[in-house]
């Protein structure tokens, strides 16, 4: 079986942070978001290739996975001429499949038990199976409306409160027959919910949904991408380093420097090589990436910060994103919400 995870797309939601760097692999911690979804991926043992389907910076992403031996599964690469849209995109990479396959959107963090999703498509006999997600504000999102036995009846487009009857959305990750792929045409932009989907319901074909109610989360703004943070410190996800899911917990490299009169306050992150001076307090929720210096006095706190970068005397960082390679000069003050690109500098005295 295959699964074919759609990570074309340029990340337009979370710029400046994937001018250089793809969406797929920025990093969650120390770790590119890809190999999470691999992780899942990998826990369904009958699963034996995942087909990437690219089109932005693919060269980047085939660099860091190669032909997936050092994740465990093999990995294919497609690379779309242009983008194709959802459903055109299934159908570039998907075209000589003759099996069931998984497909995964490339922004989708979940802990769902993907062998129990298969399990009910093949019991239904399903063409294609959907799973649906509850969300507490139905308004944001298109809906998706099932009958009694789950059989899916409508997508229903960020509706008003009054057309509101369920708060599943769309999850981003399907059970799709192959062979129902020839109604998308080829090269051409088309999209899985506006078009593919509708003909399965137009052609009463048997298409289903599979609600789930645990840990998901699109990781595509930067409010959502370090909310992911938060949530795994905090042990409502489970991942590395931090899957004990203990309350307040820090996890500080072993070849970071914190030196003497330094504040750490957990939960947070602190990787290799970062220099942590005396006087410098790094607070909760804060991720230090690698190489990365706090100088005396500097207070990091509720912030991701990528490697290689450098915050200076007396700067504060609250609730920010920033880059690789930042250089954050001394007094800086940069408040909640900010997102700096790789390479910014912020002279001194400058507030953001």
């Amino acid at each position: 079986m295959k699964a074919l995870l759609l990570a074309g797309g340029k990340g337009t939601r979370l710029r400046p942070l994937t001018i250089h760097t793809p969406k797929p692999i920025v990093p969650i911690f120390n770790r590119p978001f890809l190999h999470y979804q691999i992780d899942l991926l990998r826990q369904v043992p009958e699963i034996d290739e995942v087909i990437l389907s690219l089109n932005y910076q693919p060269r980047r992403i085939e660099e860091m996975f190669g032909d997936g031996s050092e994740v465990g599964i093999k990995i294919r690469y497609v690379v779309e001429p242009a983008p194709l849209g959802t459903a055109g995109a299934i159908k570039y990479a998907g075209d000589d499949l003759r099996e069931s396959v998984v497909v995964f959107n490339g922004d989708v963090l979940t802990e769902i038990n993907l062998a129990e999703v298969i399990a009910l498509h093949r019991s239904r006999k399903a063409r294609a199976t959907i799973v649906l997600t509850p969300v507490d504000n139905p308004t944001a999102y298109g809906l998706v409306d099932t009958d009694a036995e789950g059989n899916i009846q409508r997508f229903l487009e960020k509706p008003n409160a009054d057309e509101i009857t369920t708060n599943n959305i769309n999850a981003g990750i399907y059970i799709l027959e192959p062979d129902t792929f020839d109604r998308i045409p080829s090269n051409v932009s088309w999209s899985i919910e506006r078009s593919y989907f509708p003909s399965l319901i137009e052609r009463q074909e048997t298409f289903v949904a599979y609600v789930y109610g645990g840990y998901w989360i699109d990781i595509g703004t930067p409010a959502k991408y370090s909310q992911v943070h938060r949530d795994i410190m905090d042990g409502r996800y489970a991942a590395e380093p931090f899957r004990s899911g203990a309350a307040a917990h820090t996890w500080i490299s072993p070849d970071a420097k914190i030196e003497d009169g330094a504040t750490i306050e957990g939960p947070c992150f602190v990787d290799e090589g970062a220099l942590v001076k005396a006087g410098a307090t790094v607070g909760p929720y804060s991720v230090i990436g690698r190489q990365t210096q706090v100088e005396e006095g500097a207070v990091v706190t509720g912030a991701i910060v990528w490697p290689n970068c450098r915050i200076s005397r007396d700067a504060t960082v609250r609730e920010a994103i920033l880059g690789r390679q930042c250089h954050i000069g001394r007094n800086v003050t940069i408040g909640p919400g900010a997102v700096l690109g790789d390479k910014t500098t912020l002279t001194d005295f400058t507030r953001a």
